[in-house]
């Protein structure tokens, strides 16, 4: 398959997010759960989300995944409780918007790895996916999921 990546540099982008590890089968109620938090705390605050909402994998264990989940903002904001103010670092990135079920990510994953290494890139070793609808709204053919790999 064919897929289009796209390489820019992007600014530092600030966000709110909630942290935590689980198993990737826990994963959807994680991802509600700290959406809804995450959400409701912006509207608490007169905010709003300035994109989708991402998640931030920080491994590949899928039994003990370490997953930020949040949304990016406008500018810097205080977090509350479980709720963290932190930020996508500044840098180049790869990225590929991927349309089709979650659990069908793999092969872009492969085709993105082969892309950073044979064009001399180095992964920081984060992923980013960014949501763009959602399965409750959508049949699974059509989610619109935005991978991005920032690069050392």
């Amino acid at each position: 398959m064919n897929y289009k990546f796209e390489l820019t540099e992007q600014p530092a982008q600030p966000v709110l997010s909630m942290r935590t590890r689980t198993a990737v089968g826990n994963l959807p109620q994680e991802l509600g759960k700290a959406y809804q938090a995450i959400f409701q705390y912006l509207s608490e605050v007169g905010e709003k989300p300035l994109d989708a909402p991402f998640a931030g994998y920080y491994n590949m264990d899928m039994q003990d995944l370490d997953v930020e989940m949040g949304f990016p903002v406008a500018k810097p904001l205080a977090g509350q409780g479980e709720i963290k103010p932190n930020e996508i670092p500044a840098g180049k990135r790869v990225s590929c918007l991927y349309k089709g079920p979650y659990d069908q990510t793999e092969p872009v994953y492969n085709a993105m790895m082969q892309w950073i290494d044979e064009n001399g890139y180095t992964p920081t070793g984060v992923a980013y996916e960014f949501y763009y609808n959602s399965p409750m709204d959508v049949p699974e053919s059509e989610l619109l999921t935005k991978i991005v790999f920032p690069l050392k």
